[in-house]
């Protein structure tokens, strides 16, 4: 099927498309509406250039997609909880928030449907954003190994970002390292909750390759060390360059990406420039 109403032209060819002709801080039409998320599902991320959105203006785009999710662990701006302020002063070091392979809170029940990026201060060079594609990620694996997989639930945790450790001298290399960020850490992160490996999308029925090396820990009934050859195949897998695209960030540009099919990574290569931007996350049903 075309589109009518709005301009969709690929980026890439294992996902990722641009759309122009929309103003995405107007309400959108149902016609309208339907195409954008019709062009979500086809090409599982989409990116917008030259918006001009205030925050209450991508909390309702974000609610036309469905319940918002609140972060548990990252406070929200003061008088929009539902918008994490990313930001990365030219200060910072070490880690930064997104900075490596992973599926928005894949730690909670219901994961995020998907998550809408709005970049207001971007550096002169770098913090581009990188998605994978977990549907390839899936489908080009082997038939045994699918098999293997098949029925198959692994543990999930936000203890490494979050859990108290990084209170102490024993951060974690994934823990949060930003001075404009506020962050609770945590001895509820440490909880686990279990989800299918191969998990399929509600909304398209494929199958898509679920786990991430930022909170996925284990499989069930199994031990760390039982669990890593396979986990630690199946994350590298998970990145192969042919399953992914890369977003260049100007001010005013957005991503809209699919979470339950796509990983992505916030490249961490522009130090000593600010960047900043605002996540609005879209609350998921409980993969399966």
């Amino acid at each position: 099927m075309g589109y009518s109403h709005i301009e969709v032209l690929p980026v890439s060819g294992a996902l990722g498309a641009e759309i122009q002709g929309l103003n995405l801080a107007r309400p959108l039409g149902d016609d309208t509406f339907e195409e954008l998320h019709r062009a979500l599902l086809d090409y599982l991320v989409v990116f917008f250039r030259g918006q001009d959105m205030t925050p209450r203006q991508q909390i309702a785009l974000g609610k036309r997609f469905g319940e918002l999710d609140i972060h548990p662990y990252v406070a929200g701006m003061p008088d929009c909880p539902e918008i994490i302020h990313v930001i990365r002063e030219p200060e910072d070091t070490g880690f930064n928030f997104g900075g490596d392979w992973h599926s928005d809170v894949t730690f909670q029940e219901r994961p995020a449907l998907g998550s809408i990026l709005y970049a207001e201060e971007v550096p002169a060079y770098g913090g581009d954003t990188l998605f994978a594609n977990q549907y390839l990620a899936y489908e080009t694996l082997s038939d045994g190994m699918k098999s293997l997989l098949e029925g198959l639930e692994a543990l999930h945790s936000a203890s490494r970002p979050y859990g108290l450790h990084n209170t102490r001298g024993d951060r974690h290399e994934y823990a949060v390292n930003t001075h404009s960020m506020k962050v609770r850490y945590s001895e509820d992160a440490e909880r686990m909750v279990a989800h299918p490996v191969v998990r399929t999308h509600p909304e398209t029925g494929r199958k898509a390759l679920y786990v991430n090396s930022a909170f996925t820990h284990r499989f069930q009934d199994m031990t760390k060390a039982e669990s890593e050859p396979l986990l630690k195949f199946l994350i590298q897998h998970a990145a192969r360059m042919e399953f992914t695209c890369r977003f260049r960030w100007e001010v005013g540009s957005v991503a809209f990406w699919d979470n339950r099919c796509v990983q992505h990574y916030a490249l961490n290569d522009y130090a000593g420039q600010r960047r900043a931007m605002r996540r609005v996350t879209i609350a998921g049903d409980r993969p399966c």
